[in-house]
């Protein structure tokens, strides 16, 4: 059922103002400008009485940053950051427009209602609440709202790093999406809190061969070449490896749902239920085509075939993956790295982690906090070049049957109402008091 009420909280309303900027970016640096909601954003800061520094990284691609005196000067400050792109959409796919940003039972329907225009609210919502009360957060923050996330960051959090580091002085640690949102294990909730990202490479295998009439017989064809390496790679089953995050969530999920700490992982992993979308693939390295391109028309045998495959080696392992991947497709087949990132995974044991999950108690006592390590990447990454330590903490509480790993890049992208709201209230409660 569709609502027609407009009594939304203003983290709801702006999360579908932003919703309704339609920043789609397809990568290679072809993107729907993010600057009209940059200046959104910008406009909401400055009514907070804050300073706002435009960066462009090219014409339309558009980050803001603020910076925010906390009550502890002192302290180490704190980076709190978004994204404001989105990947594309098929319309024809989706029940509801995409950038429409429409409330329907009980939830906020749209492109980056989950990745991440909800957390970009969010923070908007926790800092005004915190602000407009003449009051602080506890230590400075470091607010930026990055543009080209979902294409490495290239005209974004990188391009930021390296020409503006000094907006980023005096911080030390991160906070960003994909994470702090609970599962429901059996009749226990619990939250992942990313303390770590896999690496990221995104890699073109290209074949060639030689062109000819589509009637000959040509055994030198670059489609069919192409074709056999990329079955096997994707077919390519990586082994588990546990790293020290993932060795700690599986135990602590054995635990949970009954198993022997010694079962396989990936049968631990399996039985958690929707939350196995985000942590199967992180116990092991994985690699996904993702794009095909050969050809131009029927009756020609092309020269060359290409396809684009995504990486996600786990931290540390890159190099060794690459080289596993060339043995893998053969000698024929030319490998050009078009984006390669760092993987990440920091310490769960700290004061940081300890402030999320006394906040998230909080606001939901008998929770239970996991760490993971993210299949994904984020703009941590960026940050952790110039010595910035990212977690991944956008708390949302969440009915237990919704697919949340699934709406990621997902069809019928959606994030409850009340979602919204408790995450507002519990990263208010983590600004003002960590």
């Amino acid at each position: 059922m569709k609502d027609t009420h407009e009594s939304l909280s203003e983290t709801a309303r702006i999360a579908r103002d932003l919703i309704r900027f339609d920043t789609s970016n397809w990568g290679n640096g072809v993107a729907n400008s993010e600057t009209e909601a940059a200046h959104y954003v910008g406009d909401f800061l400055e009514s907070l009485g804050l300073t706002v520094q435009y960066i462009d990284a090219g014409p339309g691609r558009t980050s803001v940053v603020t910076r925010v005196a906390g009550a502890n000067p002192d302290l180490p400050a704190l980076v709190v950051h978004g994204h404001l792109d989105v990947v594309p959409v098929d319309p024809a796919a989706w029940s509801v427009d995409p950038f429409a940003g429409e409330i329907r039972d009980g939830m906020l329907w749209g492109r980056g209602a989950v990745d991440m225009k909800d957390m970009d609210a969010m923070i908007l919502t926790s800092l005004a609440e915190i602000l407009r009360a003449g009051d602080k957060p506890n230590r400075d923050l470091v607010v930026a709202f990055f543009s080209d996330e979902e294409s490495g960051g290239e005209f974004g959090s990188h391009y930021v790093v390296t020409q503006h580091p000094e907006v980023f002085e005096g911080a030390t640690e991160a906070i960003s999406e994909v994470g702090g949102y609970s599962v429901t294990l059996g009749d226990q909730r619990a939250y992942l809190i990313q303390s770590g990202e896999k690496a990221l490479i995104w890699a073109t295998l290209t074949a060639r061969g030689e062109a000819a009439h589509g009637s000959r017989v040509i055994p030198n064809n670059a489609v069919t070449k192409l074709a056999e390496a990329v079955v096997k790679l994707g077919r390519t089953e990586w082994p588990v490896t546990l790293t020290s995050t993932t060795t700690a969530l599986v135990e602590q999920l054995a635990d949970i749902l009954g198993f022997d700490r010694d079962a396989d992982p990936r049968d631990i992993v399996r039985a958690s239920g929707v939350a196995a979308g985000f942590l199967l693939p992180s116990l092991s390295t994985t690699s996904n085509p993702t794009q095909l391109n050969a050809g131009y028309k029927q009756n020609v045998i092309p020269d060359s075939a290409s396809a684009v495959i995504d990486i996600r080696p786990l931290p540390g392992a890159e190099d060794a993956v690459l080289a596993e991947i060339r043995d893998i497709v053969g000698p024929d087949i030319e490998i050009t790295i078009q984006v390669r990132d760092v993987g990440l995974e920091n310490d769960f044991d700290t004061p940081i982690v300890d402030a999320m999950k006394r906040t998230l108690l909080a606001a939901d006592p008998g929770a239970v906090m996991l760490p993971y390590l993210l299949s994904g990447g984020t703009d941590n990454k960026a940050l952790s070049l110039i010595g910035i330590t990212g977690y991944g903490f956008a708390p949302l509480r969440l009915p237990a049957d919704l697919d949340f790993p699934g709406m990621f890049h997902g069809v019928d992208e959606r994030v409850p109402l009340d979602a919204l709201d408790f995450g507002h209230r519990v990263l208010t409660d983590f600004l003002r008091t960590y």
